[in-house]
């Protein structure tokens, strides 16, 4: 074979400036037409005493097939470790690949994606406290879904009945210290006082039903009297009159008190709750793994119906038990769901869920507006007064939405939610992104956990641009509040791609915990799944852990497989590990 002077294969490209000679080349193309050419051409040129040509070559190679870019000094190290392995070892040995990284790339939040009327106030409430965006914007919208509850609803095709309730399911993912909890009980402000407020509009209404229960009993008596006292007279048809008034009258019914939220409820409370406030209510938790696991619970299987059906806001439920002398019927369940949960523990949830038990039923989908930011590494001490303009807007959102009322209907009585469509522009935009969507959803490129959580989209994307076309006063949902909306679908799917991949690929993280422990030494040369597993540590503390973790490295050329079969004695296969000299080389 030969070559031109200027002949550089695409191989050799990245290092020709290495001088390397055409003959080289051709020596290489030789021995390698295949494969990895610039492995081969940096064992060549060690082999031939070409030391310094051999590491530049192998420099380039790394940072090739490195998923980023390797410190030089790493690289290096590597190389002296390659100085020290033997021919055989050089001949069965693959450089190791990096670990992937666990997490996957997400969207950065943009205020624009926030309705005009509370955009300030997130901004502020953000900047203050030194937290992701992400956090308050993510609360702000769900408690402003949970506000108009069932009170309206959208009808996203222009003929068809389909109708979506608004109310959203949001978790924020990240770890302590990130400012989880405060950020949430800043955006739960304008709920707390409507609440404050309906619990004094409750106390003067039961102090009025009291008043009136006591006149009533005052009046009660003095009926039966008068009818005693015509009856002692022989006048039965005046007592039965009497008495017959005084049925008809009644009782009147105790006030309810108006709900915004329940934190920690037994089934049989939120049913109550619910039949007393059919707007809906929210179900507000610091940290969601709690609630999460009680719903996993054999015995709360009821509760997590209850719940999956509440994310709907439009069916009913009855609880067929018997519960304070009388039997409770829900016309239409609404929940509200916002919560905080740290990586581990979603990641775990994830890793349970799909791999069995109740996970096939998309509670954990429903959950919509699931963010997992990047932590910054940037901080500012900002010591200012909250923006009380942007503030004042805000509450001011939260009490408009509180005073939207049902439509009743005439011949029943019933409380029905308020209609509203979209803008023809924005029927059209939404035709097209539902055309697009469907057809995306139907291509079988996602992780069925994935697919079943995009799916969920043909409520979130129409929930959400309902919820921002009310928060800023709309009569009917617009074109800008609908793009609105699609720019959070997008937002969102990233932040899901994350959390679900990183529930997906757990031995991610055992393989990171393995290849620590080889390179300080603690794991020794041929080692077995049972020596590491009975050390307990972290990510490697199970069979199973061990064995995935172990399979990942053997995949990226750090480990090898070496199957020992049983002697003549007797007695079972087993497995052991060869490791990789490169991949004993220090950081």
């Amino acid at each position: 074979m030969t070559h031109a002077d200027d002949y550089y294969p695409e191989w050799a490209e990245a290092v020709c400036c290495e001088g390397i000679a055409p003959d080289f080349i051709a020596m290489v193309d030789a021995q390698n037409p295949e494969t990895d050419r610039l492995k081969t051409a940096w064992l060549i040129c060690r082999n031939i005493g070409k030391d310094e040509a051999a590491l530049s070559i192998y420099i380039v190679w790394a940072n090739q097939n490195l998923d980023k870019q390797t410190p030089e000094k790493q690289l290096k190290n590597e190389w002296y470790a390659v100085e020290n392995m033997t021919q055989t070892e050089i001949e069965i040995w693959k450089l190791p690949l990096a670990i992937p990284d666990t997490l996957k790339p997400v969207e950065k939040f943009d205020y624009a994606l926030l309705p005009n009327s509370i955009r300030a106030w997130v901004f502020d409430i953000a900047e203050r406290m030194q937290c992701p965006p992400d956090f308050p914007a993510v609360g702000a919208m769900v408690a402003m879904s949970s506000v108009i509850g069932r009170k309206a609803c959208i009808r996203p095709k222009r003929r068809d009945n389909w109708k979506v309730i608004p109310n959203l399911w949001g978790g924020i993912v990240g770890r302590p210290g990130l400012m989880k909890s405060p950020a949430l009980g800043e955006v739960m402000r304008p709920v707390d006082v409507l609440e404050v407020e309906a619990n004094a509009a409750h106390a003067e209404a039961m102090n009025n039903y009291q008043l009136d229960g006591r006149f009533a009993e005052m009046a009660k008596k003095d009926i039966e009297k008068k009818a005693q006292q015509a009856i002692n007279k022989g006048k039965t048809d005046e007592a039965k009159q009497l008495l017959k008034y005084d049925a008809e009258a009644g009782e009147t019914s105790k006030p309810a008190l108006k709900r915004y939220k329940v934190v920690n409820s037994s089934m049989e409370a939120l049913g109550e709750i619910l039949t007393e406030n059919p707007q809906g209510v929210l179900v507000y938790r610091d940290e969601l793994s709690g609630l999460l696991q009680s719903l996993d619970r054999e015995d709360n299987t009821e509760a997590r119906a209850l719940y999956l059906q509440g994310y709907d806001g439009n069916q009913g439920y009855i609880f067929d038990r018997i519960m304070r002398g009388k039997n409770i019927r829900i016309e239409a369940v609404c929940l509200s769901v916002l919560g905080g949960i740290q990586p581990g523990k979603l990641k775990s949830y994830i890793r349970a869920t799909l791999s069995g038990g109740h996970g096939d039923d998309g509670l954990l989908q429903r959950f919509g507006l699931l963010v997992w930011p990047d932590n910054s590494s940037e901080w500012a001490n900002v010591d200012r007064w909250p923006d009380t303009a942007a503030k004042t807007q805000a509450h001011a959102t939260f009490k408009k939405l509180d005073d939207l009322q049902f439509n009743v209907d005439e011949e029943t009585s019933a409380m029905l939610p308020v209609e509203y469509q979209f803008s023809p522009e924005a029927q059209n935009l939404f035709d097209d992104w539902r055309m697009e969507f469907e057809t995306m959803l139907r291509n079988n490129e996602h992780h069925p956990a994935m697919e079943s959580h995009l799916s969920k989209y043909r409520k979130l994307i129409p929930a959400i641009a309902l919820v921002c076309s009310l928060a800023d006063g709309e009569q009917a949902v617009s074109y800008d509040s609908l793009l609105r909306a699609l720019a959070w679908g997008d937002y969102l799917k990233s932040h899901a791609d994350r959390a679900y991949a990183a529930g997906c690929r757990p031995a991610t993280e055992g393989a990171s915990a393995l290849l620590a422990k080889i390179k300080a030494g603690d794991v020794k040369n041929g080692f077995s799944s049972r020596s590491v597993y009975l050390k307990g540590w972290a990510n490697l503390s199970t069979p199973e852990e061990v064995q995935n973790a172990a399979n990942l490295l053997c995949d990226l050329h750090h480990l090898k497989v070496v199957e020992h079969k049983p002697g003549v004695t007797g007695g079972r296969p087993s497995q052991t590990y060869e490791i990789n000299p490169l991949s004993k080389a220090d950081n």
